[in-house]
């Protein structure tokens, strides 16, 4: 059932984007929540019991590490709980899943700083409640589930009312809708006793493990990158710190995260036959994979399908010489980035690792831990610079038990930029992370889109391809021009006060576009500096920070 809703989910997903209240190319809502749905359900898929409490846990920490987006987050909490309320149980019953469903909502909401009504999150406690009554009225699963979908949809029906910015959209909340897809998903499959297979995602999105970025083969300190989990029951924190320990002497980039059931290994190293028969001490594995990082991920062994052991696969592979280990830092930054010309300006201002993503794909918690492994630092500073990453990297601190992670809640690019610019000797981590804080206070931004579709927000009338000018994320100005939307955006925005504009220009505009927006600044706002840059972002014209 599981399966069957990520499933679901998935085959609908662009039409839960489609609903995202802003008419923005890179509304997101249905594929953050695919993915993770489709993480948590990769990881059930493994279980070789069919009790429920070991299913859901199974489905609870792949939802968790494969969180992407606020939604995406909620979801893997709604999971937690769920999980959390079938603890010990064998088979549940439709009072067990009522129970496990409440323990779902609450686990949720207090994951969100300000929850609020006509969300997700009221989709999920109105199934909550239905599942209550419900369970007193019947043991009947099936009629159980029907009962809540009918309620839910009720509900989402209503969550325009709830929040005017969904009624001026014109559309009901895409994260409720997305939650009962994966329920709908499941009852479908209630009487199916046929084999189920997790969909797979699209070429365009990242698998459920952190795929690499493009690596410069020079970047590289050790040539193998290794995955695989290590299946033993309730490992103790002593087994898993020696051997994360063990894994530090022989590489880096090491994620090794456990539950009752598995330890998780992600480790970069040019021994990688040294890690499997360490793990094979403690456990069996599966789910092995290695990949050849200076042959840009070419040379790819399939442990399931090879019929080598893992260490003869891996005594095939050729080690090359490794470089020396990168001197330890005092503090390291994470940052999230689209295009490459913002992230050259974010490694030209000491970031260390970049994760690509931001408008156009949120990382999952699990690539931030990724990165965060990558640092040789105790202390991180994550800056998520898009709203919608903000809890994912938040969650991130929660899991992470082997450095300090701070971060910086940046709502933009510009935002992120000017925080790295209070990146200065002599200040430790928390210090530099509340003058950050602070530092992006004083940033307005700009940014400037296309409308996907037609649609009615506030007082503007939209049509698909409309100009769309955004001021700190609110709409303010739609155009039929580029060139004229951003001028009167910026007309709205600039003030007095105001004495520098950052302009980056997107991959859809040429450097003499963004020259004529500098000229407009500097002809009426003589005292403001101007400074034009290449972002080469996607799908956003431009991204201007106004300071």
């Amino acid at each position: 059932m599981i399966i069957a809703g990520a499933n679901e989910l998935t085959a609908n997903k662009q039409l839960v984007d489609a609903m995202n209240v802003f008419p923005v190319p890179d509304g997101d809502t249905g594929t953050n929540m695919s993915l993770t749905v489709l993480a948590a359900a990769r990881e059930s898929e493994k279980s070789s019991s069919l009790r429920v409490d070991e299913i859901s846990k199974l489905a609870a920490g792949g939802a968790l590490r494969g969180a992407r987006g606020n939604s995406g987050v909620i979801t893997s909490q709604l999971f937690r709980g769920f999980s959390k309320g079938l603890e010990g149980l064998e088979e549940a019953g439709v009072v067990d899943l009522a129970v496990a469903m409440d323990k779902g909502v609450q686990t949720a909401y207090k994951a969100v700083m300000k929850p609020k009504e006509g969300t997700i999150l009221t989709v999920a406690r109105a199934c909550a409640e239905a599942g209550a009554k419900l369970s007193l009225e019947t043991d009947d699963i099936e009629i159980f589930l029907k009962g809540v979908i009918e309620y839910g949809h009720e509900v989402l029906a209503k969550t325009p009312e709830m929040l005017p910015v969904l009624k001026q959209a014109g559309v009901v909340d895409a994260g409720g809708r997305g939650l009962l897809y994966v329920l709908e998903g499941a009852l479908k499959h209630i009487h199916d006793e046929g084999p189920i297979s997790v969909a797979e995602p699209t070429k365009s999105e990242p698998t459920d493990f952190a795929a690499l970025a493009s690596i410069e083969n020079e970047d590289i300190t050790f040539g193998y990158c290794t995955e695989f989990f290590i299946n033993v029951n309730y490992p103790d924190d002593a087994t898993v710190q020696k051997l994360k320990s063990y894994l530090g002497t022989i590489g880096d980039s090491i994620v090794c995260v456990s539950d009752e059931e598995i330890i998780k290994i992600h480790v970069h190293t040019d021994h990688p036959g040294l890690a499997i028969e360490k793990a094979l001490a403690i456990g069996s594995l599966s789910g092995l994979k290695i990949d050849n990082m200076r042959e840009q991920h070419t040379n790819r062994i399939d442990f399931n399908a090879a019929a080598l052991t893992p260490v003869q696969a891996f005594e095939k592979v050729a080690v090359e010489e490794k470089k020396e280990d990168a001197p330890k830092k005092d503090i390291g930054f994470v940052s999230i980035s689209a295009g490459k010309g913002l992230s050259d300006i974010f490694r030209n201002l000491g970031v260390d690792e970049i994760i690509e993503g931001g408008q156009t794909m949120n990382p999952s918690t699990e690539d931030i831990l990724n990165a965060v492994e990558q640092i040789n630092a105790d202390n991180i500073i994550i800056l998520p610079n898009n709203k919608n990453i903000i809890l994912a990297a938040e969650q991130a601190v929660d899991l992470c038990d082997d450095k300090n992670l701070f971060v910086v809640p940046t709502r933009s690019v510009p935002e992120g930029i000017s925080a790295m610019f209070c990146n200065a000797e002599g200040l430790e981590a928390d210090e530099m992370a509340e003058e950050m804080k602070e530092a992006i206070k004083a940033v307005s931004t700009v940014s400037v889109t296309y409308a996907v579709r037609d649609t009615c927000f506030g007082d503007k009338e939209i049509t698909e391809g409309d100009i769309l000018c955004m001021l700190n994320d609110e709409i303010v100005v739609v155009a039929k021009e580029v060139a004229e939307g951003t001028k009167e955006v910026l007309k709205q925005t600039i003030t007095e006060d105001n004495e520098m504009v950052s302009i980056y220009y997107g991959s859809d505009v040429t450097e003499d576009d963004a020259q004529e927006i500098a000229d407009f600044i500097e002809e009426n706002y003589p005292d403001c500096e101007v400074e034009i840059q290449s972002g080469d972002q996607p799908l956003y014209f431009y991204i201007i920070s106004v300071e």
